[in-house]
Order: structure tokens, then C-alpha cells, then sequence
């Protein structure tokens, strides 16, 4: 019993912390063999080496691009007017637009869609003019001859046979995506620069069109040529190739600024009167009733092509008085559009827009006009026989 209570006391001196100094054991030499002091440092401020570190960290990172800000009207530090030299009135829309249709009124104040201060011209409601519009037509007649040279400048001599194929066939669905759509507001302002940008990159851009500007495909056509100064070189239903030119730089294109907002449409005369002109007010009630139950010429579908309505009007007004087009599932905006385009070129008398119809009536002393206010469905622009009899064949395939 004595032996083992000395064996637990000298057990409990062993490992009992007042024995043991606070560092490491006294049997053990690991500390004092391996233990080193760290040398001087070479350098008086050692934080250098660490900030000289970051400071290399950091540049090797690539730098965060400044977010996307889009063109302002409020941001105008110093920034002087726009000036552009392009001979022609600035219009939301140059086919959706009558210059000589005169609006009755305003639906908001003269704020120009540029922004303010931004264009050296000044807004009138309508349009920006080029020209102060009390100056007369010897200054737009003015305006045509510089917009005539200009283009006669830009296009130099006229494409061959070959030339125009082998643009053609670049500009097909097959070759490539390029492709701007132009759609019920016509050929806008914004959408010059959008030409002028496929410009830089191919001689020749293909340009399709849908919906209501495609009921008058002449006016489209020439406004294009007229207004980018480019020449159509192939068109197809409402699909074109719109060619820029030999003598076109883009580095030397003009001046477009761009509209920030679209404008709020003028207030015009109404196209459906109460009463037709030469009939009573029970006469006109018994034509829309009458109008309204005759069956439809045609069924017009959203965001179509409407080339062949005017000649379609034309020929059905030689059998029939009246006839009606259906129009559901189209804006009001659309067929009301569509039928005043009709007034003018078929021409004919509106009876009613009611129950999303048109209703079109030839009038008394009716006589069939006669000329170019619409185009065929396609034109090869001087292109050699055999590859035009190749075309109607892959055409005749498709459908």
C-alpha cells in the first residue's frame, strides 16, 4: 500500500505544470537546434514590397468598362447644334406623310422629337425644314437639283448585267442575315442611319417590307432612292436590294441626327364624313348597310403585303359598285391608313370603317385610272434572260 501511493505522488510531480517551464520540456532539444532569429531587413520601409505587390495585382486586372448610357436630352454640356446639310425636309415618317396635306391642328406643343438645341432646325409640328418654308418653290425646286446631283455623284456609272447578279445573290436569305425590316410607320428618320450603317460594311442591303406602306410600293421606292440616295437594284414582292453606289465613302456619309421620341401624329381632316357628297343622310345610311352586307373581296392579314390591292379594287370596280375588305385583327390605325392610300390611288369614296371593314364605294361618274401607281409583284432591273427564267423557276419550286 505505501509503495503505491509513492508510485501516484511521484507520477503526479512528473506531469504537474508547476514543474514545467512555460516554454518546452527540459529533455526536449528541438527549439534550441532549430530556432533561428529572422535576418535585418534590406529595405528601410518593408510595407513597399506589399503595396508594390497590389499595386501589380491591380493593373494586371482588366479594367470594368463605364455602363451603357443611352443619348440623353438633358445631357448638353457645351455640345453645339447638330448641323446637318442634307437637302431635304426632316419628317418622322417620308412615306407615311403627305407634305401637301396640310394638318388641321396639334395634338401637343412644338417640341422637336431631337431633343432641344440639338438640330440647327427648327421644329414646326410636322417636319424640320430645310429651307424657311416662306421662301417660295424655287427654293425646293432648288433642293431637288442638289438632291439629283448628289445622287448622280454618289452612284457613278450603272452596274452590269454580272455586277448586279452577284449583288443580288450576296443579299439573299441563304448568303446572309443582314436584313432591315421597315413596317407599318413607313421609311422613318432613324432608319437612314440604319442603312447608312449596313453601308459601311456591304455594297447592298436588303430591305423588307410589311404592312401598310406596301399598299403604295412606288411611293416606297422612290422615297428610298430619294431620301439615301442608294438605287434599288432587285425587288421581289416587298423585299428589295437597295445599292449604295461605286462612288459611296463611308467614312464621308452624312450627317443624320437621330429623333429621341416619336412625335405625336397632327390632328387631320376626317376621312368618313356623316354624309356622302351628293347623297342624303338615309341614302348613305342604306349604302353602309348595303356596303357592310356584300361579301368580301379580300381578307388583309397583320403585318401582310398589300401590293396587288389597288389593281384588285380596280378590276372588281369594272362587275361591282360597292366593295367591302375584311380587316379583323388589324389596329384601327392600319385600315384607317389603308383606306385614305385607297382614296387616292384607286380613287374611290370611304362609306364606313365600322366592324374593323373597309367599305369602298366607286361613285356615280366613275372612270377607271389608268397608270403606274402600283408595280409588278417583281422586277430584275435589266437582268439577262436566262438568269431571270432561272429565278421564276426557283420561285415556281418554292411555292
Amino acid at each position: 500500500m505505501f509503495i503505491f501511493l509513492l508510485r501516484r505522488s511521484s507520477s503526479r510531480r512528473l506531469f504537474s505544470t508547476t514543474s514545467i517551464p512555460p516554454t518546452t520540456p527540459s529533455f526536449s532539444n528541438l527549439y534550441t537546434k532549430y530556432s533561428f532569429t529572422p535576418p535585418p531587413s534590406l529595405d528601410k520601409n518593408p510595407n513597399k514590397q506589399i503595396q508594390h505587390a497590389d499595386n501589380n495585382n491591380s493593373n494586371n486586372k482588366k479594367k470594368k468598362k463605364p455602363p451603357y448610357r443611352p443619348p440623353s436630352s438633358l445631357d448638353r454640356s457645351g455640345d453645339k447644334p447638330i448641323k446637318s446639310d442634307l437637302p431635304f425636309d426632316f419628317r418622322f415618317s417620308y412615306t407615311e406623310s403627305n407634305p401637301a396635306v396640310r394638318p388641321i391642328g396639334l395634338r401637343e406643343p412644338k417640341y422637336s422629337p431631337f431633343g432641344p438645341e440639338r438640330v440647327d432646325r427648327e421644329w414646326t409640328g410636322v417636319c424640320a425644314p430645310a429651307v424657311d418654308p416662306m421662301a417660295g418653290k424655287e427654293e425646293t425646286e432648288k433642293l431637288e437639283e442638289k438632291r439629283k446631283k448628289i445622287r448622280e455623284r454618289i452612284q457613278g456609272e450603272e452596274l452590269t448585267n454580272a455586277e448586279r447578279i452577284a449583288l443580288v445573290e450576296r443579299c439573299g436569305k441563304h448568303k446572309t442575315k443582314r436584313q432591315i425590316n421597315l413596317g407599318r410607320d413607313g421609311l422613318t428618320h432613324n432608319m437612314l442611319n440604319d442603312i447608312h450603317n449596313n453601308w459601311k460594311h456591304a455594297e447592298a442591303v436588303r430591305i423588307k417590307c410589311m404592312g401598310v406602306p406596301t399598299v403604295d410600293m412606288k411611293n416606297v421606292c422612290s422615297q428610298l432612292e430619294d431620301k439615301a440616295f442608294g438605287k434599288i437594284i432587285h425587288r421581289h414582292g416587298g423585299s428589295l436590294v437597295l445599292y449604295r453606289g461605286r462612288n459611296y465613302n463611308p467614312k464621308k456619309r452624312p450627317i443624320i441626327p437621330l429623333m429621341l421620341w416619336k412625335p405625336q401624329e397632327p390632328i387631320y381632316p376626317k376621312l368618313i364624313k356623316t354624309t356622302i357628297e351628293g347623297l342624303s343622310i338615309e341614302e348613305t345610311k342604306e349604302m353602309r348597310k348595303k356596303g357592310l352586307a356584300a361579301p368580301a373581296l379580300t381578307k388583309l392579314a397583320k403585318n401582310g403585303y398589300y401590293g396587288g390591292l389597288v389593281p384588285m379594287i380596280r378590276d372588281a370596280f369594272l362587275v361591282e359598285e360597292m366593295v367591302r375588305i375584311d380587316c379583323k385583327g388589324l389596329e384601327k390605325k392600319d385600315y384607317s391608313k389603308i383606306g385614305c392610300k385607297l382614296r387616292d390611288l384607286v380613287p374611290c369614296i370611304l362609306v364606313t370603317f365600322e366592324k374593323e371593314q373597309i367599305v369602298i364605294w366607286r361613285g356615280k361618274d366613275y372612270n377607271p385610272k389608268e397608270g403606274g401607281c402600283f408595280l409588278m409583284s417583281r422586277e430584275f432591273f435589266d437582268i439577262d434572260s436566262g438568269y431571270k427564267s432561272q429565278i421564276e423557276s426557283e420561285s415556281s419550286d418554292d411555292k
